[in-house]
């Protein structure tokens, strides 16, 4: 047997899962208290601060996602989305998404928030999309802080072509953060369905380097500003503030690296640990999927706030870079079983933590220019959003009551 097809009988061992599409009229209820939160990449919307610079044909990146072309033989570009390209900042939209999320287990979206320039960014996704659509009082959300630098050619290489200058440092001073702190709070915080801990609202941070580089580099100044932040929140009414060092992707850590990730996430007083995507990435899913077992596992043994497990849908980013081909691009066993399969082993790595929050993170809800994504489209139709509601609500795994 090749090592392909049985890494795929032992993930599908797991699951038995049915790919057939069905049409679900009521929410998942599973027997488990199981939060799952799919993030938001905010992109598609004309953005009034930087729209015209960065997507000149007003559609935001959309422009990018549509010129998306194959580069190998079956490759699926440019994707199309089965609703068609929509506005992520039209609430009738986001009303839309909202039914499908809860209709199939998806409870919280973390949506991706950006602050260039003493400003914000594609912020209207997150204020005139889902915190105006009628329903939004369904779901949960919380802010993931994409303090990321990004190049000129990173978000439209049509445009700026092989120009690689920094456009925007994503690390902010003492004055900035001190703005963010109290925009967050008052205008997600204090929402009725912003997600929390322990009644904690839930802040998530993407870049722990840009942190740190934004006070000079020094793990004191960088820790005073998050206890600042942890206090204008119980000044604000809150008990608390549960903040999550984002790990982005990774791969296995060297016992060096391993050390000084689980003492920054010590002394910098962070109460969680996820993942933007599950990290150890390969062509093929299912060793993918295989290599973000060993990486949560290594982070697992190293730290003693929770490990929230994330599954990613997959990996496809080459509409952004013209040189990528067939080896920067998961497409072997990159299917909706394959997806089920890993999901479970996410929920079955909660059950054996019952003490922690039982969150698992999914890369993405509609991540279209990275190819990762829930949001039904013209290949697969609802079979990523049916294998979450199939997992989620599985009672063949639950104990007997």
């Amino acid at each position: 047997m090749s090592v392909h097809l049985y890494l795929l009988v032992y993930l599908l061992n797991f699951l038995s899962f049915n790919p057939v599409e069905e049409k679900y009229q009521t929410a998942v209820t599973p027997l488990k208290n199981y939060n799952v939160a799919a993030y938001v990449w905010p992109s598609c919307h004309h953005d009034e601060r930087f729209g015209n610079m960065l997507w000149p044909e007003g559609v935001g990146e959309w422009e990018v996602i549509k010129k998306g072309n194959p580069r190998f033989d079956g490759h699926y570009q440019p994707r199309q989305p089965l609703w068609g390209y929509e506005m992520d900042n039209n609430p009738k939209v986001v009303e839309k998404w909202i039914d499908l999320a809860v209709e199939h287990g998806v409870n919280v979206f973390i949506y991706d928030w950006y602050w260039f320039d003493g400003g914000p960014f594609l912020e209207s996704a997150l204020n005139d999309g889902f915190l105006k659509a009628k329903n939004n009082s369904k779901m949960q959300f919380y802010i993931m802080w994409a303090n990321h630098d990004v190049k000129r050619n990173y978000w439209n290489v049509h445009k700026f072509k092989d120009d690689t200058s920094l456009l925007w440092d994503g690390a902010v001073d003492w004055a900035n953060f001190k703005i963010i702190v109290d925009r967050v709070i008052n205008q997600y915080f204090k929402q009725p369905n912003y997600f929390k801990i322990d009644e904690k609202p839930v802040f998530s941070i993407f870049s722990i380097g840009n942190l740190l580089e934004g006070f000079g580099g020094n793990i004191e100044e960088a820790r005073k500003a998050l206890d600042y932040f942890r206090k204008e929140v119980v000044k604000a009414g809150f008990p608390g503030l549960h903040i999550q060092w984002n790990q982005g992707g990774g791969s296995i850590m060297s016992k060096e690296a391993a050390t000084k990730f689980s003492e920054r996430v010590n002394e910098m007083g962070f109460n969680s640990v996820a993942m933007y995507n599950m990290g150890g990435r390969n062509e093929d899913y299912l060793i993918y999927g295989s290599n973000s077992l060993k990486i949560r596992t290594q982070m697992d043994s190293l730290l003693n706030v929770p490990v929230f497990p994330c599954v990613s849908v997959g990996w496809d980013d080459t509409p952004r870079f013209p040189a990528k081909g067939i080896k920067d691009v998961v497409h072997y066993h990159n299917t909706p079983e394959s997806f089920a399969a890993l999901l479970t082993k996410a929920k079955e790595y909660l059950d054996s933590r019952p003490e922690q929050p039982q969150i698992i993170t999914i890369n993405a809800w509609n991540e279209w220019v990275e190819g990762s994504y829930l949001l039904p489209d013209m290949l697969n139709g609802y079979g990523y959003l049916d294998a979450v509601k199939k997992v989620i609500n599985d009672k063949t795994d639950q104990p007997e009551r």
